[in-house]
């Protein structure tokens, strides 16, 4: 929680705001949300693959990473690490993570 002093206009007299920290994980409660969330994600990242591999670790966060991992025949802390910011996962280990997830890439002519 990030607390934030801010002078008001009409009377300058200090206000507090409280802001929080606002986190996907905490919005992927279906599986149409994360579907979405990861389409999402694809038409924006461009070329950026560091950008899909996070999104994939918010993903692999909301559904317990440590029973993906497993299903996906890896350890906790290797696919934490390759999901991780700056991870630089194998195209192998995405396409594992999607299919534990239920997802498949489906190619498509771009707009």
């Amino acid at each position: 929680m990030v607390k934030k002093r801010v002078a008001t206009a009409r009377n300058r007299a200090v206000k507090e705001e409280v802001f929080t920290r606002w986190d996907a994980v905490d919005s992927l409660k279906s599986d149409a949300d994360v579907a979405a969330y990861l389409e999402a994600a694809m038409q924006e990242a461009g070329d950026d693959a560091a950008y899909i591999a996070a999104v994939l670790g918010d993903i692999a966060k909301a559904r317990r990473i440590m029973d993906l991992a497993g299903k996906a025949g890896m350890t906790r802390a290797g696919l934490y690490k390759a999901l991780a910011p700056g991870g630089n996962p194998s195209f192998v280990t995405i396409l594992k993570v999607t299919k534990v997830l239920g997802l498949k890439f489906v190619p498509r002519v771009a707009a």
